[in-house]
């Protein structure tokens, strides 16, 4: 949870564009991000893959009016809503973007390609039919806010308990490091977003950072294949929490434009 999934970029910067909040250039810039090149397979009315810029222009003709996140796990289908085909390939990706307004979901596959010493990264989003009924177990943004206090301090002490150095000072030097490396003046979310939902992702990328240092390799006390086992069985609780909040910021601007806030 160090770097923003494929799913959050398109879902935000998406629904920047279709708000009219920023050009299709710049939408499909911030989305591509390092990638080579993002296409879109499977759209009605299409023979082959096509552009971002088109595809979200078509989503826009279809009635897409706002793209949410699902960022599932094995038992938790975190953001998705059916049907079970749909579920399976997002389950296998580790992520999807579901459109509100029209039955569609798209699904990333990445490729690697070029010869050796110049690989690039190729996404292929797959279009899919979806289940136009609420995601599963995405909380609102108050709640993630306040669950992801409490889980802050839970793995903080976790961590502690464990003895995993990397709970610390450690720990704290290599966030700070993490957050130093971003690139100045980038924003968190995209155009659009309410101050809180910036909030809530910046505090789940922390809990996902002190996860990530506490089940690294050469990080922390814990050296044996249990020590690893019994530290991540921890902090799975905790991971979940940061996970459901990351979904609810990316998610926040559908839904408070579908509970007639916006």
């Amino acid at each position: 949870m160090l770097t923003e999934p494929r799913s959050g970029l398109l879902a935000a910067w998406g629904n920047a564009l279709l708000a009219g909040l920023v050009s299709p250039d710049d939408a499909v810039v911030a989305i591509v991000g390092e990638d080579a090149v993002h296409r879109v397979e499977g759209l009605p009315g299409e023979s082959g893959p096509v552009g971002l810029t088109l595809a979200l222009g078509r989503l826009r003709t279809l009635g897409t009016t706002g793209l949410r996140v699902a960022l599932p796990a094995p038992g938790h289908p975190l953001g998705l809503s059916g049907p079970p085909e749909f579920n399976a390939r997002a389950l296998d990706a580790e992520e999807a973007v579901v459109c509100y307004g029209t039955a569609f979901g798209l699904v990333p596959e990445v490729y690697e390609a070029g010869p050796e010493g110049d690989v690039h990264v190729e996404v292929v989003w797959h279009c899919l039919p979806v289940r136009e009924a609420p995601p599963a177990d995405v909380p609102s943004l108050g709640e993630a806010e306040r669950e992801l206090a409490e889980a802050l301090r839970e793995a903080t002490e976790v961590l502690t308990r464990l003895d995993v150095a990397g709970s610390g000072p450690v720990a704290e030097a290599a966030i700070d490091a993490y957050r130093a490396r971003a690139e100045p003046g980038r924003e968190v979310l995209a155009p659009g977003y309410p101050p809180r939902a910036v909030r809530v992702l910046e505090l789940a990328r922390r809990v996902g950072a002190l996860i990530a240092l506490a089940t690294e390799n050469g990080h922390g006390g814990a050296v044996s294949a249990s020590e690893m086992a019994a530290r991540r069985e921890a902090l799975r609780p905790v991971e979940r929490t940061a996970r459901r909040a990351q979904v609810a910021a990316y998610n926040s601007v559908v839904e408070e434009r579908e509970r007639g806030v916006r």
